[in-house]
Order: C-alpha cells, then structure tokens, then sequence
C-alpha cells in the first residue's frame, strides 16, 4: 500500500538569522518560506511517508490558489471575486513543488533503503478546487451573472496549474474540493469543472473530499478521476460506500487519521480502519493518508501520527 499525504503541514515563517539571509532580506530576495517547506519534506521522509507534499506553507487553502489569479481580492480572510478571473502568476507552487522535490532526494539519497522503495517516493501536486474556491468567496461588481460562470472559467486557469506542476515533477495532482459534501454545489458544474482539470494531465489525479460523501457518490463515480480520497477516521458513517459501492469503487484515498484533534491514534485504531478497505479493494487499490490537512496540529503530534500510520501499513503486510 502507498502512503501519502492530503497536504498541509504545521509550520511557521522563518525570519533571517545569518549573515547571508539578512543579505537577501535586505535585497527582497530572503524566503521565509522555505525553512518551513525544508521542515514539512523532512518530517513527512522521516515518518516513512511515500508520496509526499511541499507542506503548504505559505497560506491557507484559498489564499494559496488565488493570490496567483487576477480578479481575487481579500479582506482578512474574506475573499471576493471583483472582475472576470484570469491567470497571473502560477510559478508559486512550482517553485514550491520544485524546491520540495530537492529536498526530497536530498533526504532519500541519506536512507539506507532499496532501490524498489526509493521509486515509490514522490511529491504531489495539490490545487484548491475550482468549486470550493468560487463558493468561499463573495462575488462583487457584477463580474459573474452566476457562481457556476466562475466555477467554470477557474477551471480553466487551474488546469494551467495542474499541467504545470506536472512539468515540475509531480508524482501525481490532488484537487481538494471540501465543498462538494455541503449539498449547496451543482454537481454538474462540479463535474465538468473537475474534468477539465483532469483531462488536462497524464499522472494519476486524486479528489479529496471531506464531509459525509455517501449522497453525493453517484455523482463523484462520474467525475474523471484515478482516486477518490476521503476521510474516514473523523467520519465513520463513510465507511458504509465499501459495502453499498464495492462493485463501482476504483481506486480509494483512505483518510485513517483524525486531523481534527490532538490524540495519536494506536496501531490498532489505524489498522481497523484499513482492514475494512482491504476486505473490498485489496491493497493495489488503496492509499492509505490522513483524514485531511495537519496544518493546525501541533507539529510534534502531526508527526507522531504520520509515523504511526506508516507502521500500522507496515504491520498489514502479510495481510490481503
């Protein structure tokens, strides 16, 4: 079973503290960022995990994606679509994904391990979903009749994100759309919105959906994608789409770890949840993650639970 990541890890802006950075600082060209990415990549290699993140560092999920779009505007931490959207600046998580991707290969050149589990290693793409983007935000100076105009045009410019962090090296591109089980989104419009990103690439695409996915799985069984990510630790009623949609599942994303709070799970907690997975889709079939992103966990809990998963797939060898 390959393990991975939904995306975000705790971290924190790093001021200059050498001689050189303040350097850079003084010249604008000091990123606080970094450390944090170093940080977030280490942590995830150190804990055993296959396909990694850059950590996500720089923002929360929204202001990540659309700080690159012209037409996005905030308030705070409100965000408002003032004019028709357009792409400007999407180097910023290439960059990120590029600058990941060194750091992982630093560490994996340090790990004494086979050749076969080095080729399971990579990093994956992550972009905020068109849907749940255009329905945090507030639409303003009538640049959109309707959400669904917007939802389709972001389509657009993140599929530009998608093929380009695919160029940068990604093992695979995950869209994450929370919105999708709120029951306020078309999911029509989702679909083709998805499909339009999903198309656009030849690695594997994963959605990643939090919330109770059961009303809305005849939908997401449409949409164009490799793997289908949930939660079901911190959500045990989605457990039953292994018994209601064993014969239509593919590929599953198996969120196994409670983000929500504090507590490390224990091997058998983990392993329970898995077995469940493994009855039905076998183990080529899974990938085995947390429920969603770390980025509000203590960074010593965080890891602990990223190690603990990877020894509870460990301890599942034999089995399936």
């Amino acid at each position: 079973m390959i393990s991975t990541v939904v995306g975000s890890y705790p971290s924190k802006k790093q001021s200059p503290n050498n001689f050189k950075d303040s350097v850079l600082n003084y010249f604008g060209l000091y990123d606080e960022y970094k450390i944090g990415i170093e940080n977030a990549v280490s942590k995830q290699i150190k804990a055993g995990i296959d396909i990694i993140s850059d950590g996500q560092v720089r923002d929360d999920m929204i202001k990540l994606c659309a700080k690159n779009i012209i037409g996005y505007e905030f308030e705070g931490n409100m965000s408002k679509i003032t004019s028709k959207l357009r792409a400007k600046n999407l180097k910023n998580s290439e960059n990120d994904l590029k600058y990941g991707l060194k750091v992982m290969n630093e560490e994996l050149s340090e790990l004494n391990i086979s050749k076969k589990e080095k080729k399971r290693k990579g990093i994956k793409g992550i972009i905020t979903g068109p849907n749940t983007m255009i329905h945090s935000s507030t639409i303003e100076n009538n640049s959109y009749k309707a959400k669904e105009d917007a939802i389709l045009d972001l389509a657009e410019i993140l599929k530009l994100e998608a093929k380009s962090l695919e160029k940068a090296g990604a093992k695979m591109i995950q869209v994450d759309e929370p919105f999708l089980s709120t029951g306020i989104v078309n999911m029509e419009i989702a679909k083709e919105s998805i499909n339009t990103i999903s198309k656009s690439i030849t690695i594997p695409f994963s959605i990643h959906i939090c919330g109770v996915i059961y009303d809305i799985m005849p939908d997401l069984l449409e949409f164009n994608v490799d793997i289908l990510d949930f939660e079901f630790a911190g959500n045990n009623t989605n457990i039953n789409i292994f018994n209601d949609y064993d014969d239509d599942l593919n590929k599953i994303g198996l969120g196994c770890i409670d983000t929500k709070n504090t507590k490390i799970e224990t091997i058998r907690e983990i392993v329970n949840i898995i077995k469940k997975g493994l009855d039905i889709l076998g183990s080529k079939n899974l990938l085995i993650d947390p429920d969603c992103g770390m980025r509000t966990l203590p960074e010593n809990i965080a890891f602990s639970k990223l190690k603990v998963m990877v020894e509870s797939i460990k301890s599942l060898e034999s089995y399936n």
